[in-house]
């Protein structure tokens, strides 16, 4: 479970939200601006609500093995927090301002372009 430590320091009313970047089913990202430093991150509000217990265990083990993890091809997680009046685990993670992998490929198959070598090394190493 999220410490109680984290959840007291940090809650929704520490960010601007921006702007909405995506969206799944049970899930929405924002682009956010902590108040006290003006820092970009992106927010992953998770709707536990409509969640089963197993959904809920899965959502907790995400933002567990976020935080386990340090690379710097993987976004990085920064901290979490539940958010009572929306039933959400808020997971706020680094901003990919040049996007994601996803979108990079998306843009070559829309420009009928390829990765050049130099690049697709660069993103395995």
């Amino acid at each position: 479970m999220l410490s109680s430590k984290v959840e007291a320091q940090t809650n929704i009313n520490s960010f601007i939200i921006e702007k909405k970047l995506g969206e799944g089913s049970f899930s929405e990202v924002y682009r956010v601006k902590r108040k006290s430093d003006g820092a970009i991150y992106a927010m992953k509000k998770v709707k536990m609500g409509k969640l089963t217990i197993k959904e809920k265990d899965n959502a907790l083990n995400e933002v567990r093995i976020l935080a386990s993890i340090s690379h710097p091809n993987v976004i990085g997680y920064k901290e979490a927090f539940f958010e009572d009046s929306t039933n959400s685990l808020n997971v706020v993670m680094e901003y990919a301002d040049g996007g994601d992998l996803l979108m990079k490929i998306n843009q070559h198959k829309k420009g009928n372009t390829n990765f050049k070598e130099k690049e697709i090394w660069h993103y395995f190493i």
